[in-house]
């Protein structure tokens, strides 16, 4: 039986850290569905809309013939049986991470009993790479191009220019 995993986030913007994990879950899963959510928490301020962040998501993980990127604005476990999915896969950088995440599962399990929660941790040279870091350095008009694709540097770039 084919399984189909969610890996949701904002994706504000996609980093390497992001992609490595989609490049491994993709060999795990038969469909994998980048979920990018459309509402992010109060305390995130995104630098790109969610139609931008789809697009950019979209184009650097094109290579993975069984990976979609499907924009949601929905409760996350509502958004993962609509698409048919029995895992959510979610990323651990850090053990400060395991707290928040484990709190997630958690209530996502309580909420859909049937809903698994999978965590994969990034490649060692991704582990301290965060969106927010990367939003903050690409503001400052630092480098970011050995923490995101080329693509997303470039919006970054275009972004953090009007200001």
């Amino acid at each position: 039986m084919p399984v189909t995993a969610v890996y949701p986030g904002t994706f504000d913007p996609l980093t390497n850290g992001h992609s490595d994990l989609v490049e491994r879950a993709a060999k795990l899963f038969d469909r994998l569905i980048v979920g990018v959510a459309g509402y992010p928490s109060p305390s995130k301020h995104p630098a790109f809309d969610l139609d931008e962040r789809v697009e950019l998501a979209r184009h650097v993980l094109k290579p993975y013939s069984n990976v979609e990127v499907i924009p949601f604005e929905t409760l996350l476990v509502e958004f993962v049986e609509a698409q048919g999915a029995g895992v959510i896969l979610r990323g651990l950088r850090a053990v400060s991470d395991f707290e928040y995440e484990f709190q997630l599962a958690s209530m996502n399990r309580q909420l859909a009993p049937r809903v698994e929660t999978v965590f994969l941790t990034p490649a060692e040279q991704y582990a301290y790479i965060s969106s927010s870091l990367v939003r903050e350095v690409a503001a400052l008009r630092g480098d970011v191009s050995r923490f995101v694709h080329p693509a997303v540097q470039e919006a970054l770039l275009k972004r953090y220019a009007k200001r």
